[in-house]
């Protein structure tokens, strides 16, 4: 039995920041199609705050009804190839990796076993752990929702709701790779970051409501859930397409109504919850685009793994821009 320990970050129950703990807790072991990552560096998401509260309750189907079913929180990371399993043919120890652990082994911590047909790729020599740990949070989800989801086309006009977040700084860079027409919507303190992503415009929602402009878009993406299809279906071109990673009761019945009536869509899609061999083939898309130099990581702050509590209360305010980093060093 392996008797090794290592440091993680254990959520112990839902609630507040205060209900994670550093713990130490045993180390794993790689199954024969395993690598072991010594972890250099995670994140701390919107979506991993959500997790933590266990609200909304629908999530608790595939969480953990009374308490988290994964108590070692984190779900993206970036680190190096330790020891591989006996049947590992992908991957070489000393090899540095990134990706994302769906619905098991949290990334908060300083080890982590993960298929080696998981979702996991090499890391490219431009790019550094801390950059490359929260792509699976903005990249990956934007990605899919852009491309997979509302089949965005080069020329396509797309607006872009809370461009300065993780999912936000990402699709803006990622619609301008893919040839759409991109304005960005943020507070006024991010105007600039949100031009340097390469945005062709900027509205500032504090003097601005993009939905009185008179301006349609094909593509309207609210990464943050803060308007709905009803307010901005205005804006939307005659087969423009709302969408959102944030589901409520409001989304659901739009999509389920745009569904059978109209033009206009509103769409939704837990990008998580997809096949991991599909999600591995968008990680290494995302992989070539990072090693071109095409999408860069926004990082607004680093915590120590001890600073996870300390990083989840700074996201529940809700003005972070970019990325959370965790590092290990």
């Amino acid at each position: 039995m392996n008797a090794r320990k290592m440091k993680a970050i254990v959520a112990t129950k839902y609630g507040g920041p205060e209900v994670l703990e550093l713990q130490d807790v045993a180390m794993p072991s790689p199954k024969a199609n395993e690598v072991l990552v010594r972890i250099d560096a995670s994140a701390v998401t919107t979506a991993e705050t959500m997790m933590r509260t266990g609200i909304p309750y629908i999530g608790r189907l595939f969480m953990g009804f009374s308490k988290p079913k994964y108590p070692v929180t984190g779900t993206s990371f970036a680190g190096e190839i330790i020891d591989t399993g006996k049947d590992v043919t992908k991957f070489l120890v000393g090899e540095f990796v990134f990706g994302e652990s769906v619905f098991g082994s949290g990334t908060n911590a300083e080890y982590l076993c993960v298929s080696e047909d998981g979702v996991i790729a090499t890391l490219p020599d431009n790019v550094s752990a801390a950059d490359a740990a929260p792509i699976c949070d903005g990249a990956l989800t934007s990605l899919n929702l852009l491309r997979e989801v509302a089949g965005i086309q080069a020329g396509q006009k797309v607006l872009i709701i809370g461009a300065s977040g993780s999912l936000g700084t990402a699709a803006v860079q990622l619609a301008k790779h893919l040839g759409a027409e991109v304005t960005g919507v943020c507070s006024t303190a991010n105007l600039e970051l949100v031009k340097s992503l390469g945005a062709d415009e900027v509205i500032d929602y504090k003097t601005t409501d993009f939905t009185k402009s008179g301006k349609t878009y094909d593509i309207i993406y609210d990464t943050v859930g803060k308007s709905s299809f009803g307010k901005s279906k205005i804006s939307l071109t005659p087969n423009g397409t709302y969408l959102s990673p944030v589901l409520g009761l409001p989304l659901l019945f739009q999509m389920i109504r745009t569904s059978l009536f109209g033009k206009k869509k509103a769409k939704f899609d837990a990008t998580g919850m997809k096949p991991v061999p599909e999600l591995r083939k968008m990680l290494l898309e995302l992989r070539e685009i990072l090693a071109a130099g095409r999408l860069k990581t926004v990082i607004d702050r680093q915590y120590s793994l001890a600073e996870v509590p300390a990083a989840h209360r700074y996201v529940d305010k809700g003005h972070k821009k970019g990325n959370i980093v965790i590092t290990m060093g």
